[in-house]
């Protein structure tokens, strides 16, 4: 899920850059949250704002604290979010260099501007794509978005999240699809079932445990291999 944090003093463009913003996920089938800030003040109120957020759209011009004074606090904690600064200013667009601004957009460009301000962030971040020829049709499908993939018989049946979960079908084995998904972390915890570990909350008592609330067995013989890639993959000692 995208974390998306958008701070500015005027509520006619937090709004719009929210609106905006949803508009450009809902179409692409893209989970995300959006918080809302009045001022620099709020969003640094709490430390975990600092380095909580995917992308954060930063007014400039605020009262107190600039959108650069917050940015500079927040890139302080060496985060590696993605900032867009906004303002209705233009002699301000050197001030992005300061804070390593991955984009700059006037206000009165903001609905012209997004899209590609979006798909720049969105190809840095490698939210990749992948096309399957599916029972359904050719689909070209978000791997963030895929939960898991079940092997049933001769068909691979992916769970795939859009406004709700759905089933495409494939006429492919699963070691076929987890060659194909190979690089996106992906993981094999049963001979049936090929898991997004960014879905997976935990691995226990021979048990995924998942974001959705699923649980889907992992068998004696995986299970160790399993929970080691797994907290490897989250970085928990």
């Amino acid at each position: 899920m995208l974390e998306i944090a958008v701070c500015d003093d005027e509520s006619f463009y937090r709004e719009k850059i929210q609106r905006l913003l949803e508009k450009y996920l809902a179409e692409r089938s893209l989970e995300y949250r959006i918080q809302l800030f009045l001022s620099g003040e709020e969003f640094l109120k709490h430390c975990e704002n600092r380095v909580k957020y995917d992308i954060v759209f930063m007014d400039i011009n605020m009262e107190k604290v600039d959108g650069i004074q917050a940015a500079m606090q927040m890139r302080a904690f060496h985060s590696d979010t993605y900032l867009v600064l906004v303002t209705a200013f233009i002699n301000f667009a050197l001030e992005g260099y300061k804070v390593n601004a991955v984009r700059y957009i006037m206000k009165d460009t903001l609905d012209t501007a997004m899209t590609e301000c979006m798909d720049a962030v969105m190809e840095k971040m490698k939210i990749a794509q992948v096309s399957f020829s599916f029972m359904e049709g050719e689909r070209k499908l978000y791997t963030d978005n895929i939960l898991y993939v079940e092997s049933r018989k001769h068909k691979s049946v992916f769970f795939y999240m859009e406004a709700e979960i759905v089933k495409y079908q494939i006429y492919e084995k699963l070691d076929w699809v987890e060659e194909k998904l190979s690089g996106f972390h992906f993981l094999r915890i049963h001979k049936s079932y090929l898991v997004n570990m960014k879905h997976i909350r935990k691995i226990n008592n021979y048990t995924a445990f998942l974001d959705t609330g699923e649980e889907l067995p992992v068998p004696r013989p995986r299970f160790r291999a399993a929970k080691e890639t797994f907290v490897a993959y989250k970085g928990v000692l």
